[in-house]
């Protein structure tokens, strides 16, 4: 049985066709992306299985990216706790990002967008 073949899932076909088309593999880059608002539940399990067994996979690093857009349902202790439910998991990430570090970039981007004709305000 050690000889069974698996077939790649959707995901690892597009990694696999990105490499295929000259995507160097050093650029490759998985991601975690919580909205520390609650705990985790069963779930955020299976995201962080696949995001950090692609990771393994690949030898490529796995950031973990706190989707903090949301301050008011935001607790510190939701991050700290969902860090150390990662590290039970026996996973460790390579860089520990907030969105909120860089909402002036993405304001600028969503401005752009704008003036370009590729997104608009809706008031309503």
């Amino acid at each position: 049985m050690a000889d069974e073949y698996i077939p790649l899932n959707f995901l690892e076909q597009i990694v696999e066709e990105d490499l295929a088309n000259g995507m160097p593999r050093e650029q490759l880059r998985f991601r975690f992306p919580p909205e520390p608002n609650g705990y985790l539940h069963i779930g955020h399990t299976k995201a962080i299985g696949i995001s950090f067994g692609l990771g393994e996979k690949y030898n490529a690093p796995v950031n973990l990216r706190f989707d903090d857009t949301n301050p008011i349902k935001e607790e510190a202790e939701y991050v700290e706790a969902i860090k150390k439910d990662i590290k039970w998991l026996g996973y460790a990430w390579d860089k520990e990002l907030y969105a909120s570090d860089y909402f002036q970039q993405l304001y600028d981007w969503a401005i752009q967008l704008i003036k370009d004709g590729y997104a608009y305000v809706d008031s309503q």
